[in-house]
């Protein structure tokens, strides 16, 4: 096993048109960040499980049945009768951004508990990943403090996301001291832009440096959507572009297919983030941005996710 991610699978619920009352017709679509993340990684060729739960209604079928035609071991996702499969529903704007809204009071990701948790796939992983929507209600929260606990003291490499969704928090001051938290946890941090304003008040290279000297962390990864992702490690710094000509129809899972590609390439790397160099976080971070970049050309975010065919198609193009 190379990489087990613990949080939410859903249905995004994408806008595909508008009637002339303003009501949306929408497309579903299999999502959630760290089955996005997953995806990524599983479509490139690494071995991968999620630690999640869904209900027992049509949804947690399909999305169970979507995980294993992804390659994805489902063995660690709990199937309940007494919640619902959580879903979010996506309105985009004209350039392909979105605004969520979520069926989530209580969703079923919300409450997987501990004692759920298939612990053998965490001891088998080399990779263990989480974001920041498993931390906003319980018992889901304390389920993902322990399973970090546990990574952690097993020496898997700890990968985080902190995917700042304000809806889903019931106050903004408990959001950024989960999100602080999860800093204060990992190895490998994917962040974007927004989030460093957040939770920092500060620019993209003046957060990464924040980050690397206050959390412990070895590696950020600060997306900033069409303008590209900012880099840094102890050794190195820079920037690399976004994947250039092309016209984005849906930015959804665009950042957790990055974060997978970037993961892929790293386990590829075998070596301690810390280390990179800067030709080696160059060449992880253009194949990542452009694999996100390609993601946009598709709706959704499981479904969205090129081939690794086309990332080096595209890559080779690159001057």
């Amino acid at each position: 096993m190379d990489v087990v991610a613990l949080g939410e699978l859903l249905i995004d619920f994408t806008c595909q048109s508008v009637d002339e009352q303003g009501y949306p017709t929408m497309a579903a679509h299999p999502g959630g960040a760290p089955a996005n993340f997953l995806a990524a990684l599983s479509k490139f060729g690494a071995k991968t499980a999620l630690l999640g739960k869904v209900g027992t209604d049509a949804f947690g079928k399909l999305l169970t049945a979507t995980l294993q035609q992804a390659g994805i071991e489902t063995k660690g996702l709990v199937s309940s009768d007494d919640v619902f499969t959580t879903l979010a529903f996506v309105t985009l704007d004209n350039r392909g951004d979105r605004e969520f809204s979520f069926s989530r009071k209580p969703g079923a990701d919300t409450c997987l508990r501990f004692e759920e948790l298939d612990l053998s796939l965490i001891d088998k992983a080399k990779v263990f990943h989480f974001g920041t929507l498993s931390l906003t209600d319980e018992p889901a929260r304390t389920a993902t403090y322990r399973a970090v606990a546990y990574a952690k003291a097993r020496g898997k490499l700890i990968t985080y996301d902190p995917n700042l969704r304000k809806p889903l928090w019931q106050d903004l001051d408990t959001c950024k001291a989960q999100m602080l938290w999860g800093l204060q946890q990992a190895d490998v941090v994917k962040i974007s832009d927004e989030e460093v304003r957040f939770l920092f008040g500060l620019g993209v290279q003046e957060g990464a440096a924040h980050i690397l000297s206050n959390y412990g962390v070895k590696l950020v990864f600060v997306t900033c959507g069409a303008e590209g992702c900012w880099y840094q490690n102890a050794l190195c710094c820079g920037h690399v572009p976004s994947l250039q000509g092309i016209r984005p129809i849906d930015t959804t899972g665009a950042g957790d297919v990055f974060g997978g590609s970037a993961v892929w390439k790293l386990l590829q790397l075998q070596k301690s983030p810390e280390t990179l160099c800067k030709e080696e976080l160059d060449a992880v971070v253009s194949f990542a941005c452009t694999a996100a970049g390609l993601s946009t050309l598709k709706h959704g975010g499981i479904s969205s996710v090129p081939s690794y065919e086309e990332v080096l198609q595209h890559l080779s193009c690159i001057p």
